[in-house]
């Protein structure tokens, strides 16, 4: 069995930008999580979650020592600091974006951080479907 778990819950994350190309690490809690992490934290969701602001490529470079991955993700930022009339030119909030993504863990691996279906998790399902 598997629970649905928000991605913060196994990792936290760092933005940055360079003109209209924006940059998110995944950096892992626990190198225990890291096949979990390279699993489902791919490409294809990234560029998916980014599809909006008309990203147009995402490209993962894995960092397995570290237990983490960044992420380059080509035009996310609406044209760059200078031509975007976005609140947030330089993406610096856009981690918490990737990390409200959903992974699935074990069960196991729930009870071991101390999530059931019952608790945070379901909870955190609730508000972000409602």
């Amino acid at each position: 069995m598997s629970v649905r778990v928000p991605l913060h819950r196994l990792a936290h994350g760092r933005t940055g930008d360079k003109g209209n190309r924006l940059n998110v690490s995944v950096i892992a809690y626990d190198a225990a999580d890291w096949n979990t992490l390279t699993e489902q934290v791919t490409e294809a969701r990234i560029l998916a979650l980014f599809r909006h602001r008309g990203a147009s490529s995402a490209t993962r470079y894995l960092l397995p020592h570290l237990a983490a991955m960044n992420f380059v993700i080509e035009d996310a930022l609406e044209g760059g600091v200078n031509s975007a009339l976005a609140v947030d030119t330089h993406g610096k909030t856009l981690s918490f974006h990737v990390l409200g993504m959903a992974v699935e863990i074990s069960a196991a691996r729930a009870a071991e951080l101390g999530l059931e279906e019952t608790g945070p998790t379901k909870r955190y399902q609730e508000e972000t479907t409602t």
